[in-house]
């Protein structure tokens, strides 16, 4: 089984980075990151800005990261319809 560790650098109230290991299970490791740093938003508040993501202490996808979690938003906009 392949195994990443990825490190999310945010800010909250002040700079904070939570890092974990993960097994990738068919997924890409900036798909891992983004459900990660969701796990991160739904514990602190959804006033945390990413600022970093990191894989294995090396690679910086926080741009990918980044477009992925705004494609889903366009997504749910685009998909949004009112009653009234």
């Amino acid at each position: 089984m392949n195994a990443i560790t990825i490190e999310i650098h945010y800010t909250s109230a002040s700079r904070l980075m939570q890092r974990g290991s993960f097994p990738l299970k068919g997924r890409r490791p900036e798909q891992v990151a983004l459900a990660f740093w969701k796990e991160i938003r739904k514990q602190m508040s959804n006033r945390a800005e990413l600022e970093r993501a990191i894989v294995n202490g090396d690679q910086d996808i926080t741009e990918l990261v980044a477009d992925i979690e705004r494609e889903e938003l366009r997504n749910i906009d685009a998909n949004w319809s009112l009653p009234f």
